[in-house]
């Protein structure tokens, strides 16, 4: 099952610990049973050679860490077996929302494990995955009729909530830090937001003037700061409540007559622009309509115009490996989510419109750090968000997926990327 949240636009959600079935009760039966102690031996066998210390109730421990190296209690050990057992990663994720496992440092523990995900299941288990692993529901299929649902069930959480823990940009997405070191602080990030916003409208030329299509709104930073540049802005989103709250900000900035925002899937988009900028949503199309979402920016880009588009991206055989798997982001934080390979980006573009990738920025270590600053406000913010009205799982849920994301970027197992497109036979100056 995927949990929902049933609000009306404007109003808070109201979840329960009655809208964790999957959570609340241990699975059981034959498949159980038998799936159990496989993925014990599984278990046991990964962490034999990974710097992680893993702690039983009994004093037991296991794994190839020492008292520096980041640690894993279990403290329902059956429990979490039998969850992995029946549920594999989905269940590993289920496990800790249980509380059936617990970490003093997360993100560092599920490090470990990120960075050798590629081993942790011998080669021979892993061609047979089809065999055992969740494919995506059709209806969490990113298609015309399903995708304002997936994108519902994530952004239109809460404004307050997202406003808790992020910067007063309300960017929702990397940073791009001055420099790395020493680690930035949470005093730091808002810059460092303008400075990935200003990198991509440096690129794509947006100037007095410039028709600028965005493509995922998110709260309306980057159209404000075009707009203020005095490019004329349409920006399209699927969120009901980041809308809502867009169009405030770009009205109480006075630049209402510059920047239009609608509810409007990107496939429904018309005109003619000189430059089109998204900014990681491109996750949230899916691989099946990667090829329709060049092929619509083709169809409205100007002659001479020119594409920004930022990416969290993957190592290209993990991602042909887990194209088709449903995972535990998918089911509780992101239905319909892909993350796309550079490769594939740069094949579907030649494929599927006439534009070409020119240039290619890599700022993966950047997100970490992001990342680890909304985590670190996240924490802080704990009883804020309970009276939001969310409950103690769906704490512990994005506790893991802060953690989780900031795992995948601080090993490099996870990229982003921000790529400029231009059409094939248009010369490239170089960006001012």
């Amino acid at each position: 099952m995927s949990i929902e949240f049933h609000a009306e636009p404007g109003t808070r959600p109201t979840p329960s610990r009655a809208a964790w079935p999957d959570v609340d009760t241990v699975p059981t039966g034959i498949r159980t049973a038998v799936a159990a102690p496989v993925a014990e031996y599984l278990f046991r066998r990964a962490v034999r050679d990974l710097p992680v210390l893993v702690e039983l109730p009994d004093g037991t421990r296991y794994g190839d860490g020492d008292r520096d190296d980041p640690r894993m209690i279990l403290r329902r050990p059956r429990d979490f077996f039998a969850r992995i057992g029946a549920g594999g990663l989905i269940g590993f994720g289920e496990s800790y929302m249980a509380g059936d496992w617990s970490a003093p440092d997360l993100a560092a523990t599920l490090e470990v494990f990120a960075a050798r995900i590629d081993t942790l299941i011998p080669a021979s288990l892993q061609r047979l995955r089809r065999l055992y692993v969740a494919t995506h529901p059709a209806d969490e299929h990113n298609s015309p009729d399903n995708t304002r649902d997936n994108i519902a069930r994530h952004y239109d959480l809460s404004n307050e909530f997202f406003a808790l823990f992020l910067d007063d940009t309300l960017t929702y997405s990397s940073a791009l830090f001055g420099q790395l070191s020493p680690p930035p602080r949470w005093e730091d990030l808002a810059a460092a937001q303008h400075a990935k916003i200003d990198r991509m409208l440096d690129a794509a030329r947006v100037g007095p003037g410039t028709r600028v299509l965005e493509i995922g709104t998110g709260w309306g930073e980057l159209a404000l700061r075009a707009a203020a540049r005095g490019a004329v802005v349409r920006s399209v989103t699927l969120s009901t409540e980041q809308r809502a709250l867009a169009v405030e900000r770009i009205a109480a900035a006075g630049l209402g007559d510059r920047v239009r925002v609608d509810l409007l899937d990107y496939r429904k988009v018309d005109g003619t622009y000189d430059a089109v900028v998204s900014v990681e949503m491109i996750e949230a199309v899916g691989y099946e309509y990667l090829g329709t979402f060049f092929a619509t920016i083709d169809g409205v880009l100007a002659d001479d115009g020119r594409v920004v588009v930022q990416s969290i991206t993957m190592p290209h055989e993990r991602m042909l490996a887990t194209r088709d798997t449903y995972t535990w982001v998918h089911k509780y934080i992101f239905p319909g989510g892909f993350l796309p390979s550079t490769r594939l980006i740069e094949r579907t573009v030649r494929r599927d419109s006439s534009l070409l990738v020119r240039d290619d920025f890599s700022m993966g270590p950047h997100y970490a750090h992001t990342l680890r600053l909304w985590r670190q406000r996240f924490e802080a913010r704990l009883e804020e968000v309970a009276a939001l009205g969310f409950d103690p799982v769906f704490i512990e849920m994005w506790r893991l997926y802060l953690a989780y994301s900031e795992a995948g970027f601080r090993c490099g197992y996870l990229d982003v990327r921000q790529f400029l497109l231009t059409r094939a036979d248009q010369p490239v100056r170089p960006s001012r």
